[in-house]
Protein backbone atom coordinates (compact mmCIF):
# COMPACT_ATOMS: atom_id res chain seq x y z
CA UNK A 1 0.00 0.00 0.00
CA UNK A 2 2.85 2.38 0.79
CA UNK A 3 4.30 1.95 -2.69
CA UNK A 4 0.87 2.58 -4.18
CA UNK A 5 0.43 5.83 -2.28
CA UNK A 6 3.93 6.94 -3.25
CA UNK A 7 3.21 6.28 -6.93
CA UNK A 8 -0.13 8.09 -6.69
CA UNK A 9 1.55 11.02 -4.95
CA UNK A 10 4.19 11.28 -7.67
CA UNK A 11 1.53 11.10 -10.37
CA UNK A 12 -0.54 13.79 -8.63
CA UNK A 13 2.51 16.04 -8.32
CA UNK A 14 3.34 15.65 -12.01
CA UNK A 15 -0.25 16.42 -12.97
CA UNK A 16 -0.72 19.42 -10.66
CA UNK A 17 2.73 21.01 -10.95
CA UNK A 18 2.05 22.81 -14.29
CA UNK A 19 -1.21 24.25 -12.93
CA UNK A 20 0.50 25.38 -9.72
CA UNK A 21 3.28 26.98 -11.77
CA UNK A 22 0.70 28.72 -13.93
CA UNK A 23 -1.09 30.15 -10.89
CA UNK A 24 2.21 31.23 -9.32
CA UNK A 25 3.50 33.04 -12.39
CA UNK A 26 0.16 34.68 -13.15
CA UNK A 27 0.68 36.76 -9.97
CA UNK A 28 4.19 37.95 -10.86
CA UNK A 29 5.70 40.56 -13.12
CA UNK A 30 7.35 39.57 -16.39
CA UNK A 31 10.79 40.38 -14.97
CA UNK A 32 10.30 38.09 -11.97
CA UNK A 33 9.17 35.26 -14.22
CA UNK A 34 12.25 35.58 -16.43
CA UNK A 35 14.60 35.70 -13.44
CA UNK A 36 13.09 32.74 -11.59
CA UNK A 37 9.77 31.14 -12.65
CA UNK A 38 9.77 28.95 -9.52
CA UNK A 39 10.02 31.78 -6.98
CA UNK A 40 7.10 33.28 -5.07
CA UNK A 41 5.98 36.78 -6.13
CA UNK A 42 7.42 39.67 -4.18
CA UNK A 43 4.34 41.75 -4.94
CA UNK A 44 1.10 40.09 -6.07
CA UNK A 45 0.18 41.54 -9.45
CA UNK A 46 -3.62 41.30 -9.62
CA UNK A 47 -3.54 43.75 -12.50
CA UNK A 48 -2.25 40.94 -14.75
CA UNK A 49 -5.78 39.55 -14.86
CA UNK A 50 -7.49 42.85 -15.64
CA UNK A 51 -4.97 43.64 -18.40
CA UNK A 52 -5.27 40.13 -19.84
CA UNK A 53 -9.08 40.35 -19.85
CA UNK A 54 -8.99 43.70 -21.65
CA UNK A 55 -6.14 43.02 -24.10
CA UNK A 56 -7.48 39.60 -25.12
CA UNK A 57 -11.04 40.96 -25.43
CA UNK A 58 -12.29 38.11 -23.27
CA UNK A 59 -15.65 39.79 -22.76
CA UNK A 60 -16.40 38.96 -26.42
CA UNK A 61 -14.11 36.02 -27.19
CA UNK A 62 -15.26 34.09 -24.10
CA UNK A 63 -18.85 34.42 -25.30
CA UNK A 64 -17.81 33.19 -28.74
CA UNK A 65 -16.06 30.16 -27.22
CA UNK A 66 -19.09 29.35 -25.07
CA UNK A 67 -21.44 29.60 -28.06
CA UNK A 68 -19.16 27.49 -30.25
CA UNK A 69 -18.59 24.84 -27.59
CA UNK A 70 -22.24 24.60 -26.56
CA UNK A 71 -23.46 24.36 -30.16
CA UNK A 72 -20.93 21.64 -30.93
CA UNK A 73 -21.86 19.63 -27.83
CA UNK A 74 -25.58 19.81 -28.62
CA UNK A 75 -25.13 18.75 -32.25
CA UNK A 76 -22.64 15.97 -31.52
CA UNK A 77 -24.67 14.48 -28.66
CA UNK A 78 -27.96 14.74 -30.57
CA UNK A 79 -26.81 13.21 -33.85
CA UNK A 80 -24.23 10.91 -32.27
CA UNK A 81 -26.62 9.27 -29.84
CA UNK A 82 -29.14 8.53 -32.61
CA UNK A 83 -26.46 7.09 -34.91
CA UNK A 84 -24.90 5.06 -32.09
CA UNK A 85 -28.29 3.53 -31.22
CA UNK A 86 -28.88 2.49 -34.83
CA UNK A 87 -25.42 0.90 -35.09
CA UNK A 88 -25.65 -0.82 -31.72
CA UNK A 89 -29.00 -2.44 -32.56
CA UNK A 90 -27.91 -3.23 -36.15
CA UNK A 91 -30.97 -1.55 -37.61
CA UNK A 92 -29.33 -1.06 -41.02
CA UNK A 93 -28.02 -3.78 -43.31
CA UNK A 94 -24.54 -2.40 -43.88
CA UNK A 95 -23.85 -1.49 -40.27
CA UNK A 96 -20.41 -3.14 -40.41
CA UNK A 97 -19.36 -0.96 -43.36
CA UNK A 98 -20.62 2.17 -41.60
CA UNK A 99 -18.77 1.23 -38.41
CA UNK A 100 -15.57 0.61 -40.37
CA UNK A 101 -15.95 3.96 -42.12
CA UNK A 102 -16.38 5.77 -38.79
CA UNK A 103 -13.31 4.06 -37.37
CA UNK A 104 -11.30 5.03 -40.45
CA UNK A 105 -12.35 8.69 -40.28
CA UNK A 106 -11.03 9.02 -36.73
CA UNK A 107 -7.51 8.60 -38.12
CA UNK A 108 -7.81 11.18 -40.93
CA UNK A 109 -6.02 14.48 -40.06
CA UNK A 110 -8.02 17.67 -40.47
CA UNK A 111 -5.17 19.21 -42.49
CA UNK A 112 -6.27 17.10 -45.47
CA UNK A 113 -9.63 18.90 -45.60
CA UNK A 114 -8.68 22.34 -44.32
CA UNK A 115 -8.02 24.11 -47.62
CA UNK A 116 -11.00 22.64 -49.54
CA UNK A 117 -13.24 23.49 -46.60
CA UNK A 118 -11.90 27.03 -46.47
CA UNK A 119 -12.52 27.67 -50.17
CA UNK A 120 -16.02 26.18 -49.91
CA UNK A 121 -16.84 28.27 -46.84
CA UNK A 122 -15.46 31.40 -48.51
CA UNK A 123 -17.62 30.77 -51.58
CA UNK A 124 -20.70 30.30 -49.38
CA UNK A 125 -19.92 33.36 -47.25
CA UNK A 126 -19.51 31.32 -44.06
CA UNK A 127 -16.14 32.68 -42.93
CA UNK A 128 -16.40 34.21 -39.43
CA UNK A 129 -19.61 32.26 -38.83
CA UNK A 130 -19.55 30.50 -35.46
CA UNK A 131 -22.38 28.11 -36.34
CA UNK A 132 -20.57 27.03 -39.52
CA UNK A 133 -17.42 26.25 -37.53
CA UNK A 134 -19.56 24.24 -35.09
CA UNK A 135 -20.67 22.13 -38.07
CA UNK A 136 -17.02 21.43 -38.90
CA UNK A 137 -16.34 20.45 -35.28
CA UNK A 138 -19.40 18.19 -35.32
CA UNK A 139 -18.18 16.41 -38.45
CA UNK A 140 -14.73 15.91 -36.93
CA UNK A 141 -15.78 14.76 -33.46
CA UNK A 142 -18.90 12.74 -34.37
CA UNK A 143 -17.11 9.48 -35.34
CA UNK A 144 -15.41 9.32 -31.94
CA UNK A 145 -18.67 10.17 -30.14
CA UNK A 146 -20.67 7.61 -32.10
CA UNK A 147 -18.21 4.79 -31.46
CA UNK A 148 -18.04 5.61 -27.75
CA UNK A 149 -21.81 5.92 -27.34
CA UNK A 150 -22.31 2.68 -29.25
CA UNK A 151 -20.63 0.78 -26.40
CA UNK A 152 -23.15 2.23 -23.94
CA UNK A 153 -26.11 1.16 -26.06
CA UNK A 154 -24.61 -2.32 -26.38
CA UNK A 155 -24.58 -2.55 -22.59
CA UNK A 156 -28.36 -1.98 -22.38
CA UNK A 157 -30.24 -5.33 -22.46
CA UNK A 158 -32.36 -5.84 -25.57
CA UNK A 159 -35.14 -7.16 -23.34
CA UNK A 160 -35.88 -3.61 -22.16
CA UNK A 161 -36.38 -2.45 -25.71
CA UNK A 162 -38.52 -5.46 -26.58
CA UNK A 163 -40.68 -5.02 -23.47
CA UNK A 164 -41.31 -1.37 -24.32
CA UNK A 165 -42.30 -2.29 -27.89
CA UNK A 166 -44.69 -4.98 -26.61
CA UNK A 167 -46.29 -2.42 -24.30
CA UNK A 168 -47.10 -0.29 -27.34
CA UNK A 169 -44.25 2.20 -27.41
CA UNK A 170 -43.00 3.44 -30.76
CA UNK A 171 -39.35 3.16 -31.76
CA UNK A 172 -38.93 6.89 -31.14
CA UNK A 173 -40.40 6.54 -27.64
CA UNK A 174 -38.12 3.58 -26.94
CA UNK A 175 -35.14 5.66 -27.98
CA UNK A 176 -36.06 8.82 -26.06
CA UNK A 177 -37.83 7.38 -23.01
CA UNK A 178 -35.92 4.14 -22.41
CA UNK A 179 -32.54 4.16 -24.12
CA UNK A 180 -31.38 7.76 -23.61
CA UNK A 181 -31.92 7.76 -19.82
CA UNK A 182 -30.00 4.47 -19.61
CA UNK A 183 -26.98 5.88 -21.46
CA UNK A 184 -27.06 9.35 -19.90
CA UNK A 185 -23.66 8.83 -18.16
CA UNK A 186 -22.16 8.11 -21.58
CA UNK A 187 -23.73 11.22 -23.09
CA UNK A 188 -22.31 13.30 -20.24
CA UNK A 189 -18.88 11.77 -20.82
CA UNK A 190 -19.04 12.56 -24.53
CA UNK A 191 -20.24 16.10 -23.78
CA UNK A 192 -17.28 16.72 -21.46
CA UNK A 193 -14.72 15.34 -23.91
CA UNK A 194 -16.16 17.15 -26.92
CA UNK A 195 -16.49 20.34 -24.89
CA UNK A 196 -12.83 20.15 -23.91
CA UNK A 197 -11.77 19.55 -27.52
CA UNK A 198 -13.91 22.39 -28.83
CA UNK A 199 -12.85 24.86 -26.14
CA UNK A 200 -9.12 24.26 -26.75
CA UNK A 201 -9.20 23.86 -30.55
CA UNK A 202 -6.96 26.36 -32.35
CA UNK A 203 -6.23 25.43 -35.98
CA UNK A 204 -9.79 25.47 -37.34
CA UNK A 205 -10.83 28.42 -35.18
CA UNK A 206 -7.96 30.62 -36.35
CA UNK A 207 -8.59 29.62 -39.99
CA UNK A 208 -12.35 30.21 -40.19
CA UNK A 209 -12.84 32.86 -37.47
CA UNK A 210 -10.61 35.76 -38.46
CA UNK A 211 -12.46 38.89 -37.36
CA UNK A 212 -11.96 40.16 -33.84
CA UNK A 213 -15.66 39.95 -32.98
CA UNK A 214 -15.79 36.24 -33.93
CA UNK A 215 -12.47 34.85 -32.63
CA UNK A 216 -12.40 32.43 -29.71
CA UNK A 217 -10.68 32.86 -26.36
CA UNK A 218 -7.85 30.48 -27.30
CA UNK A 219 -7.08 32.41 -30.50
CA UNK A 220 -7.13 35.75 -28.70
CA UNK A 221 -4.83 34.30 -26.05
CA UNK A 222 -2.34 33.31 -28.76
CA UNK A 223 -2.39 36.87 -30.13
CA UNK A 224 -1.20 38.22 -26.77
CA UNK A 225 2.32 36.98 -27.50
CA UNK A 226 4.25 39.70 -29.34
CA UNK A 227 6.84 39.16 -32.05
CA UNK A 228 9.69 40.84 -30.18
CA UNK A 229 8.56 41.03 -26.56
CA UNK A 230 5.88 39.46 -24.38
CA UNK A 231 4.42 40.27 -20.98
CA UNK A 232 4.62 36.79 -19.47
CA UNK A 233 2.71 37.78 -16.37
CA UNK A 234 -0.24 38.89 -18.48
CA UNK A 235 0.04 35.78 -20.68
CA UNK A 236 0.05 33.48 -17.65
CA UNK A 237 -3.00 35.27 -16.25
CA UNK A 238 -4.82 34.91 -19.57
CA UNK A 239 -3.95 31.20 -19.69
CA UNK A 240 -5.32 30.74 -16.17
CA UNK A 241 -8.55 32.52 -17.13
CA UNK A 242 -9.00 30.12 -20.07
CA UNK A 243 -8.12 26.98 -18.12
CA UNK A 244 -10.12 27.75 -14.98
CA UNK A 245 -13.67 27.10 -16.34
CA UNK A 246 -12.66 23.66 -17.66
CA UNK A 247 -10.93 22.70 -14.40
CA UNK A 248 -13.91 23.80 -12.29
CA UNK A 249 -16.36 21.95 -14.53
CA UNK A 250 -14.32 18.74 -14.42
CA UNK A 251 -13.92 18.92 -10.63
CA UNK A 252 -17.69 19.11 -10.15
CA UNK A 253 -18.45 16.38 -12.70
CA UNK A 254 -15.44 14.11 -12.24
CA UNK A 255 -17.40 11.36 -10.49
CA UNK A 256 -20.00 11.19 -13.26
CA UNK A 257 -17.22 11.36 -15.84
CA UNK A 258 -15.31 8.43 -14.32
CA UNK A 259 -18.52 6.42 -13.97
CA UNK A 260 -19.32 7.15 -17.59
CA UNK A 261 -15.90 6.08 -18.82
CA UNK A 262 -16.13 2.86 -16.81
CA UNK A 263 -19.63 2.17 -18.09
CA UNK A 264 -18.46 2.51 -21.68
CA UNK A 265 -15.76 -0.14 -21.41
CA UNK A 266 -17.98 -2.81 -22.94
CA UNK A 267 -16.80 -4.77 -25.94
CA UNK A 268 -19.12 -4.92 -28.90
Amino acid sequence: MTVTYICLGIAAFIALFPIALLVLNSLKSAQEIVLNPLSFPKIIRWDNFSRAWADAHFSQTFLNSVMLTATTIIMVCTTGSAAAYVLARKKIRRWKAVTGYLLATTTAPIQLFLFPLYFAFARLGLINNIFAVALVYTAIYSPFAIMLLRTYFLAVPKELEEAALIDGATHWQVFTKVMLPMVSPGILTVALIIGLYSWNEFLIATTFLQQQDSTTAVVSFFLLSGQYSSDWGEIMAAALIIVLPIVILFVFLQRRFIEGMAGGSVKG
